[in-house]
């Protein structure tokens, strides 16, 4: 364990309140709920420590006896990105299908239903929504968890994602500020560089990032990205002259500035994450997220520690510490007061048929971004149990695997009997074949333009097999193959069950779509 740095209370509070750490755990450990009683005044959640609503409300309960102002956050983007619903898959599309329907008020209902299913587990702000524009179709960590490669058609979703979680009382975290879309390297691993003049930034990165801070998202989440036109040396994260010059005096941005994870590579294998806070809060951030991987009493200790002793020794200045800190209890305060007048049991206006309280508003938006995209005029449905055959990239860190997704359980709840089987780099057709028998084979892939393997799998077992169905999951770049071929446009559980549905027949298969336009429940 780590010695205290010797200084005023004062001090070592406001170091521990722009601490947003995560645990280990469905229940608060003793040391957690110890640092909270000091001044700890955020706690990060992710899916490890969730087992369902019931169980997620008596753990913030927990935290909240302890200081009832303390912040809950969880990276909850519905689509791939799910805590809430993390060993079941989620019950909203994400980001990239909502694009797809293009319709704000349709976006505007599913943030606003899932910020009351937030409020109602005691979660008050969200790492949420993803403001990142998809211009580069060979990103690994963003794909689908964007709304496209459109700065306009993002900007606005973003917006309208921001209003309905704000509405109820959960605050937005707009993220990755200045704009994680046209990399080719996860930060998770590496850190990604992005060399495009500051025209492009202007015209493409920073669009929905403007109408977010416009739209008063509460928050704002940096990137650990380096973008050469705006600082040759550091990363977003680290630099002043993004943080604050940038976002905070060109775009006039006056909420909480929150880290992406700090362990994350593209930060701690270069600066590690003591001195990557001090940089952190330097340049401008006001809360450092940490424990995503690194989740225990040490770390929020040697964080806290290294922002005293850098308030010490000058290289940070108090003023700027106290001023994060200050951000960090506006926001608690905002988010409390909310709480206070119960704003997420407030039913949001319909805005349109199936948008109610109580509507599934989450199937209706899956539904309505499914496209058929080929063979739709000749295709028989199928009848009888299939066999679905799961070709499995490696998922990114964000979306993490333990999260099912696919079409099988969906299939088998229709058609009981339904066989699967999940394969990899090493998939052979005669291995799928073998498996499949004489059923009629469902194809799901995820990012086919990604992995030659997987599209070598595809087109092989599609010669041999023409019958088969393709449903593709993650961006829909590849040209169409099969009897039918579907793109859902995220893989959440709703948009398996829309697939699985136009599989047997019982959604809207009647007249097949252009590729790119408007399908079936448009």
């Amino acid at each position: 364990m780590t010695t205290l740095v010797h200084g005023s209370d004062t001090l070592t509070r406001d170091a521990l309140t722009v601490l947003q750490p995560g645990f280990v755990g469905t229940t608060a450990p003793d040391w957690l709920l110890r640092r909270i009683g000091e001044g700890l005044s955020s706690v990060g959640l992710f899916g490890r420590n969730v087992v369902g609503p019931d169980q997620l409300a008596r753990l913030t309960a927990q935290l909240r006896a302890e200081r009832e102002d303390v912040l809950v956050a969880i990276d909850e983007e519905g689509g791939d990105v799910t805590r809430l619903e993390v060993n079941e898959g989620s019950s909203f599309p994400g980001n990239y299908a909502l694009g797809r329907v293009d319709d704000v008020e349709l976006t505007r209902a599913v943030a606003r239903e899932l910020g009351r299913r937030l409020i109602a587990c005691g979660i008050d702000l969200n790492w949420a929504p993803s403001a990142d524009v998809n211009s580069n179709a060979e990103n690994p960590v963003i794909g689908v968890r964007s709304f496209g490669p459109d700065p306009d058609l993002v900007a606005r979703h973003t917006v309208a994602y921001v209003d309905g979680l704000q509405a109820v009382g959960v605050a937005a975290c707009t993220k990755h500020f200045p704009g994680h879309g046209d990399t080719n390297v996860d930060s998770h691993d590496a850190l990604p560089r992005i060399d495009v003049d500051l025209a492009t930034l202007h015209a493409r990165e920073l669009v929905p990032f403007r109408a977010a801070v416009a739209a008063g998202t509460k928050a704002v989440m940096s990137a650990h990205i380096l973008l050469s036109a705006l600082d040759t040396d550091r990363p977003a994260t680290l630099s002043p002259q993004i943080l604050t010059g940038l976002l905070r005096q060109e775009l006039g941005f006056d909420g909480l500035i929150v880290t992406d994870g700090m362990e994350m590579q593209a930060v701690a294998a270069t600066y590690g994450i003591e001195r990557g806070s001090v940089l952190a809060i330097a340049a401008g951030a006001d809360a450092i997220c940490v424990g995503g991987g690194l989740c225990d009493e040490d770390t929020v200790l040697r964080l806290r520690d290294a922002l005293v002793s850098a308030v010490r020794t000058g290289e940070l200045p108090e003023e700027r510490l106290a001023d994060a800190a200050a951000r960090v209890r506006a926001l608690a305060a905002w988010t409390q007061a909310h709480r206070a007048r119960g704003a997420g049991s407030v039913p949001g206006a319909a805005v349109q048929e199936g948008t109610a309280p109580g509507a599934d508003i989450g199937l209706v938006a899956a539904r309505r971004a499914l496209r058929i995209t080929k063979g739709a005029g000749l295709y028989t449905p199928v009848s009888s149990a299939p066999f679905v055959a799961s070709f499995t990239p490696v998922a990114n860190f964000a979306v993490g695997d333990e999260t099912p997704w696919g079409v099988a359980a969906e299939l088998d709840r229709l058609l009981p009997g339904t066989g699967s089987g999940s394969f990899d780099a090493e998939a052979t057709v005669e291995s799928v074949l073998a498996a499949a028998g004489e059923r009629r084979i469902v194809a799901v892939v995820r990012d086919l333009h990604r992995h030659p393997w997987m599209t070598a799998a595809l087109d092989g077992l599609v010669a041999v097999r023409p019958d088969t169905v393709v449903v593709e999951m993650g961006l829909n770049e590849a040209e169409p193959r099969g009897a039918l071929h579907i793109a859902t446009h995220g893989a959440a559980r709703v948009c398996g069950r829309a697939a699985a549905e136009a599989v047997v027949g019982t959604g809207d298969c009647r007249t097949p779509a252009r590729a790119g336009a408007k399908g079936p429940g448009s």
